[in-house]
Order: C-alpha cells, then sequence, then structure tokens
C-alpha cells in the first residue's frame, strides 16, 4: 500500500503516515525500523536527542530501498542550538545515517529563555539553500515562535511538529500552520498511550471493528496531520499502518475532537529550556 502524501510549501512531498523512533534504544532500533520498512512505511522520524541515529541509518542501509522513496526526519539536540553549532550537528547526524541529503531537518524545541532560535533557523536556511536538506521546520513551534522565525529568517517553516492528540488538539496553532502553508506533524497521536482505553475511542473502535490506535490515527489522518506512531512491537507497527481502507464519519470525527483537555504529557514549549 502506497501512504498518502502532503505536499510541502516548497513542493517536497512528504508522506502523511511515518514511523517514529523516540525512546527507542539503538540496540533496539534497527529490528523496529526494519519492521516498519517491510510493513510499507517511507518515512522514518529521528532525533539527535534520541540517541539512535546510527541505528536508524544502519535499517536504512539493510533495507536496500531506493533512496528516492524513503524520507528520513532528524531533528537538532538543544545543546547544539546557534548558528555554528547546527552546521556542526547537522554534519554529525548525517554521518550517523549515513545520508548525503537529509529530507527534512527540524528544530527540536524552541528554548525561549536560551533565544537561540532565529540564528538556529537562519543556519538551517542555509543548510536549504545548499541543497544539503530538501525541507526545513520546527518542533513546539508555538504561534509567537513561528512569527518570529518568519519575521526575521527568509523563509516560513515547512512543518512544525508538535504534542497533539484528541486531549490537546492545538486548533490554534494548526489553524496558524494552515494559514502559512506550514504543515502540521503530531507526535505522541495517541496520547502516551492514554487514550487507547478511553470510553469514547474503544466505542468507535468497536464501531468500526479496529483498534483504538487505528481510530486515533484515522482522526488525525482525517484532519490532514502528518502523524509518527512509535512500537517497538512488530504486530502494533504493522497495524498502525493499516489506516487507509476505512474512514470515520463527520459525527465520529467530532466525538473525538471534543475530547480536548488541553491536556499536555510532554513539556510546555514556552517553558522548556532543558535537554
Amino acid at each position: 500500500m502506497t501512504v498518502p502524501g502532503i505536499t510541502l510549501s516548497n513542493g517536497v512531498r512528504m508522506p502523511q503516515l511515518g514511523f517514529g523512533v523516540w525512546q527507542v534504544p539503538d540496540d533496539e532500533v534497527v529490528d523496529a525500523v526494519s519492521t516498519a520498512l517491510e510493513a510499507g512505511y517511507r518515512s522514518i522520524d529521528t532525533a539527535a536527542a534520541y540517541g539512535n541515529e546510527e541505528g536508524v541509518g544502519e535499517a536504512l542501509r539493510r533495507a536496500e530501498l531506493d533512496r528516492d522513496d524513503l524520507f528520513v526526519t532528524t531533528k537538532l539536540a538543544n545543546r547544539d542550538q546557534g548558528y555554528d553549532g547546527t552546521l556542526r550537528a547537522f554534519d554529525e547526524s548525517l554521518d550517523l545515517l549515513g545520508l548525503a541529503v537529509l529530507d527534512l531537518y527540524l528544530i527540536h524545541w524552541p528554548l525561549p529563555r536560551c533565544d537561540l532560535y532565529v540564528p538556529t533557523w537562519k543556519a538551517m536556511e542555509r543548510l536549504y539553500a545548499e541543497g544539503r536538506v530538501r525541507a526545513i521546520g520546527v518542533c513546539n513551534f508555538q504561534v509567537p515562535h513561528l512569527e518570529r522565525v518568519m519575521e526575521e529568517g527568509g523563509i516560513a517553516p515547512m512543518v512544525n511538529q508538535i504534542e497533539l492528540h484528541p486531549l490537546l488538539t492545538q486548533e490554534a496553532v494548526r489553524g496558524f500552520d494552515a494559514e502559512h502553508n506550514i504543515a502540521t506533524e503530531a507526535w505522541s497521536p495517541l496520547g502516551h498511550g492514554r487514550l487507547l482505553n478511553h470510553p469514547a475511542v474503544t466505542a468507535i473502535a468497536e464501531e468500526q471493528e479496529r483498534t483504538p490506535a487505528q481510530v486515533l490515527l484515522r482522526w488525525h489522518i482525517q484532519l490532514g496531520n502528518v502523524v509518527i506512531p512509535k512500537s517497538v512491537t512488530p504486530e502494533r507497527i504493522r497495524s498502525n499502518f493499516e489506516v487507509f481502507d476505512f474512514e470515520l464519519s463527520d459525527e465520529e470525527m467530532d466525538r473525538i475532537s471534543e475530547l480536548d483537555t488541553g491536556t499536555r504529557f510532554g513539556p510546555d514549549p514556552d517553558e522548556f529550556d532543558g535537554d
């Protein structure tokens, strides 16, 4: 099955469903990514902070897939923010991944109190202009952070990856992203697993004869989000891929969206300044 794609603001196509490897140790990530690629995933999302870029690269090499069929994302570690640090860190990530060109490079957090995300963004613009990365973007950016890089930088981010799930629907950020042709990508799409047993979700799963995870991922897809579920369990990796042969009704979509309580499971981007 071919995963539908979205077209980024610069014309690059990005698969709408990818495979995330947050908290997957380097010694487990090769098998997990290999299973995902065998299942049909072609977009892999990692980060320098995850400590598993080398393992992701090994899995990509073992798969022997056409490079043009793959979409690989990594993220700048917070410790490397700043113009020069970004350029050095990019080289290190590319080395570990074993790639000549990266598909998407993201600033992992805005770190507002450190106030380095604008020079960091300008370094990413340089990497993009040099053709070393096909698209650039940000993670966990709120509207003021986005406005600032758009005002002080040369180009707008192409992707904004944020915590997003039915308990945190992020309507204001998603609305801003849509208005400025920035793709919204959801991390923690299942709400750290807390939503898998939610009565509203399990009821729809029973009606659809699907798993709760499939229902939640389908909700994201129909909203237009890019989504990157994570698992190390082969059956779940395969099951999470099977979300393109059914649809949720408008009423089911609304029932899920109405679960929004503004609940975060990750840090608040306006406060977080850690590693």
